[in-house]
């Protein structure tokens, strides 16, 4: 036993990817520059153990008086009873948000409690999930935020210094000719492609129908194919999700917007998706993650990890991966040097596969000198009123 004998809220700012981005000039009004929003738990022995919830990126104010709100039920109760700990937080937040804004935060002190007894064990959080089933994993390059050719190029140059195969661009519906582009280019470079539809903000999403108009649309224009189409219709349509894998002969994936494991196990069972993404950030911790293997295994569907947070939410869901048999992970690619940092050397991709990180705990650093340089900026925050700014005409895609 380990009590937890204190926990404080961090909330940092680091410059994230580049201003031209699509991404940054829709959704971060202020520039471009990223705020997460971690839990840090300290355990009597003096262990320390970090946390990350996704709600920060939108709401880093929210995030901040949810933590406070829960510290006082996890204080002085054993950090290695972690699912015991998670039902304490349950029990306080599930009657007004038990799905949404307080799984994201539960998440937070789960894969902190994860890491600071990985760290007190002296093993890798994925050992204490009953250990690593692969040395290394394939990895996809996630990107493709672009609506210029030179940042495609930009992205394909990082894809092929990693030896990385697979690559996600983001795409709507119209685009057409952009989204063909980016296929014959890829496929020059002996680089697969899938496609993030971005449903996931969408209120109200497109209608089947139009996914299904925009993958025949591409497909006429090129011999390439996408290889997955992700997040092609909105968070509540899961009777949608069943037709459109009867409509068109791609993959389809989604369920990064899925706050609980008993959700993403009933969409599983039902045969939404061909495949599904949860995120430890998100969705309750690593151990949530677990179960969504858990379930998927027994359906035979493949479990692939949302990894698209900061340096804790990504490490908890690749240790997830490892433990649970992951044959793909998702790898950012848009700059974020406090991430980058955090991570260091215990996020090594070599011939396009992730390797396992070999550090106890999660692997993260995180020094006060670090925390001194990426202040939190109240105004750095992801807005989902996306301004409108006008791509480039379908003929600069001939």
């Amino acid at each position: 036993m380990q009590r937890i004998t204190h926990c404080r809220c961090l909330l940092l700012t680091s410059p994230y990817a580049d201003a031209d981005d699509p991404e940054i000039r829709e959704c971060f009004p202020n520039g471009p520059r990223r705020t997460i929003g971690m839990v840090e738990v300290t355990l009597e022995n003096g262990v320390t153990g970090l946390g990350e919830g996704y709600l920060a990126v939108f709401a880093p104010k929210v995030f901040r008086s949810i933590v406070e709100l829960c510290v006082p039920q996890v204080l002085d109760k054993d950090g290695f009873d972690i699912s015991g700990r998670v039902r304490d937080l349950r029990s306080l937040c599930d009657y007004w948000s038990l799905q949404g804004a307080a799984r994201h935060v539960i998440s937070a002190f789960e894969i902190a409690l994860q890491d600071a007894k990985g760290k007190s064990l002296g093993k890798p959080v994925y050992d204490l999930l009953g250990g690593a089933r692969t040395d290394a994993i394939p990895i996809y390059g996630s990107g493709g935020c672009c609506d210029h050719k030179d940042q495609f190029l930009r992205e394909f140059d990082l894809l092929g210094s990693l030896g990385i195969s697979t690559y996600k661009i983001r795409a709507v519906k119209g685009d057409i000719r952009r989204t063909s582009w980016v296929l014959d280019e890829a496929c020059g470079r002996d680089i697969r492609v899938g496609v993030d539809m971005c449903q996931n903000l969408a209120d109200p999403p497109q209608a089947v129908d139009d996914v299904v108009a925009y993958v025949d649309a591409v497909h006429a224009r090129t011999d390439a194919r996408m290889i997955f189409i992700e997040e092609a219709l909105g968070p509540e349509c899961a009777e949608e999700f069943r037709e459109l894998r009867t409509r068109i002969d791609v993959p389809v994936c989604g369920g990064e917007i899925v706050t609980t494991p008993r959700e993403m196990i009933r969409r599983i069972h039902d045969d939404v998706y061909d495949f599904v993404q949860p995120d430890a950030s998100v969705i309750g911790g690593i151990s949530a993650v677990m179960d969504i293997f858990d379930a998927a295994r027994e359906r035979k569907t493949d479990v692939v990890v949302h990894a698209w947070g900061g340096a804790a939410a990504i490490m908890a869901s690749y240790h997830a991966a490892f433990a649970g048999g992951g044959r793909l992970v998702e790898y950012p690619m848009l700059d974020f040097p406090l991430a980058r940092e955090m991570i260091g050397d215990e996020g090594e991709i070599r011939d396009g596969r992730l390797l396992r990180s070999t550090a106890a705990g999660l692997g993260l650093t995180l020094t006060p000198e670090m925390e001194a340089r990426y202040p939190f900026d109240e105004t750095a925050v992801y807005s989902c009123a996306l301004l409108d700014y006008g791509p480039p005409p379908d003929s600069y895609w001939e």
